[in-house]
C-alpha cells in the first residue's frame, strides 16, 4: 500500500486543489492545499477494481437489489465496531451533509432550535441556517488542549424551542474520541430536553492507537426512540466524491417520518457509490484502513511535535481524524497576521477556525492526510513563517 507517492490532482476538478487560488489567492504552482477533508491517497485497490468492472461492463443503468451493499455495511459495522444492525433500518443518501438536511426536514420545522457543540464541522451550521432553523451554539470547554462537554452550562441555555441535537463523534475539528460517559451524558441531555439526537459518526473508522470509537446506538440503546445514526465509508476510504452515506434508524416512528421525506424528494443513491462502498467494506478494505492509520499516526506525530515547538502554537492532540486543529491564540497575533503568515508566506490553504463556530477563533484546521513529504514541507514552511517566535 503506497501512501508516499504523490498524486497530481490539479486539473481534475478537485475543489481542494483547483479552487485554492480562486478562494485563497495562493498560486497553484507553489501552494499546498490542506483544507478540504479528503485525502491525497488513492483508495484501496478493491475499490478501483470495482470501478474497472463497471467500466468494462459499459452500461450504467438504474441500480437494483441492494443486498450486497447492505450486507457489506452490516459486516463492516459488526466486525469493526461490534454493532449489529438491521439492514431494513438503513437508508442511503447523497452523503452525510445531505443526510443532515433530510433529518432537519423530517424531524424539525422552520424556526425550531438545532443544537451544535461548537466549534464543530462547519457544514452543519450552513445547512441549519439554509433550512430556516435557529442555530443554537453550545460551546465546548477547552481544558488543557482537549475538548470537554459542559452540560451544566448547556442546560441553562435551553429554552424549550430546541428540537434537535447534532453530535459529531469523533469530533471534527478537535479530533476527540468521546468516551462512553460523554455519550451517555449526551443521550441524557437529549432526553432531558426532548431533542432528536443525530449522531454523525463519519470519522469513526479513523481512530489512532490507544483510542476506540463508541457507537452511540450501542452506548445508549434506551434512546432509540429519538436516535438517528449517520455513517459513511467516504471519509474512511477517500471516496467522498461518491456522495454516499447512510442514515440508520431503529425506531419505527422515526423511520416512517424519514421515509416520507425521501419519497417526497425523490432521493435515491447513485450506482457508482454503491459499488465502491460494497467493495471497500471488505477484509481487503479493512487491511488498507489499518495500514492507513499507521501511516497517519506518524504524520500526526511529526506534525504535532513541530507545531508544539513554535512558541504560542499548540496542536490539539488527535485521537481520531486526519484534521489537525492548530491553536494560535498563544502567539498574541490577530487573525489577519496569522493568515498572512500561513497563506501568503507559507502558501498553505487551511480552514479558518471561526467558520466552525464559537470557540474556533484563533484556530486553523490543517489536513495531514497526505504523503509524508508534503507534511514535512508544510512543517518547514510554517516553521519559517513563524521563525521570529523561536
Amino acid at each position: 500500500m503506497d501512501f508516499d507517492t504523490p498524486v497530481n490532482r490539479f486539473g481534475t476538478h478537485s475543489v481542494k486543489w483547483d479552487m485554492m487560488e480562486a478562494l485563497y489567492g495562493i498560486p497553484h504552482d507553489r501552494g499546498l492545499a490542506m483544507w478540504v477533508a479528503d485525502m491525497e491517497f488513492r483508495p484501496p485497490a478493491v475499490v478501483q477494481r470495482a470501478l474497472q468492472d463497471m467500466l468494462g461492463h459499459g452500461v450504467y443503468g438504474y441500480f437494483g437489489d441492494e443486498r450486497d451493499y447492505l450486507g457489506a455495511i452490516k459486516w463492516w459495522m459488526q466486525t469493526r465496531h461490534g454493532w449489529e444492525i438491521d439492514t431494513s433500518h438503513v437508508f442511503t443518501t447523497h452523503g452525510l451533509v445531505n443526510a443532515v438536511g433530510l433529518c432537519l426536514d423530517a424531524f424539525t420545522a422552520p424556526g425550531d432550535g438545532v443544537v451544535l457543540m461548537t466549534p464543530v464541522y462547519h457544514a452543519f451550521a450552513r445547512v441549519i441556517r439554509a433550512a430556516g432553523r435557529d442555530l443554537v451554539e453550545c460551546p465546548l470547554k477547552n481544558v488543557a488542549g482537549r475538548y470537554e462537554m459542559d452540560f451544566e452550562a448547556w442546560d441553562a441555555q435551553m429554552t424549550g424551542r430546541e428540537k434537535m441535537l447534532i453530535l459529531c463523534s469523533p469530533h471534527n475539528p478537535g479530533g476527540r474520541v468521546w468516551s462512553e460517559a460523554d455519550l451517555r451524558a449526551t443521550a441524557d441531555f437529549a432526553r432531558r430536553h426532548g431533542l432528536i439526537l443525530v449522531s454523525d459518526e463519519i470519522h469513526s473508522d479513523l481512530t489512532y492507537p490507544g483510542h476506540k470509537h463508541h457507537v452511540m446506538a450501542k452506548v445508549a440503546p434506551e434512546i432509540r426512540d429519538r436516535l438517528v445514526m449517520l455513517t459513511a465509508a467516504t471519509k474512511t476510504f477517500n471516496i467522498a466524491g461518491a456522495h454516499t452515506g447512510n442514515v440508520i434508524i431503529a425506531d419505527e416512528a422515526l423511520r416512517r417520518s424519514f421515509v416520507a421525506r425521501l419519497a417526497a424528494l425523490g432521493i435515491s443513491p447513485n450506482s457508482f457509490g454503491l459499488h465502491m462502498v460494497t467493495a471497500a467494506c471488505s477484509p481487503e478494505g479493512a487491511e488498507w484502513v489499518d495500514a492507513l492509520m499507521a501511516y497517519l499516526d506518524e504524520n500526526r506525530r511529526l506534525f504535532d511535535t513541530a507545531m508544539n515547538a513554535i512558541p504560542g502554537v499548540r496542536s490539539m492532540k488527535l485521537e481520531a481524524t486526519y484534521l489537525s486543529w492548530l491553536d494560535f491564540t498563544g502567539t498574541g497575533m490577530g487573525r489577519d497576521e496569522i493568515l498572512k503568515r500561513v497563506e501568503k508566506q507559507a502558501a498553505i490553504a487551511t480552514n479558518h477556525g471561526e467558520s466552525f463556530g464559537k470557540g474556533g477563533e484563533g484556530f486553523l484546521r490543517v489536513n495531514i492526510a497526505a504523503p509524508r513529504a508534503q507534511v514535512l514541507d508544510a512543517i518547514s514552511r510554517l516553521q519559517t513563517a513563524f521563525a521570529d517566535l523561536q
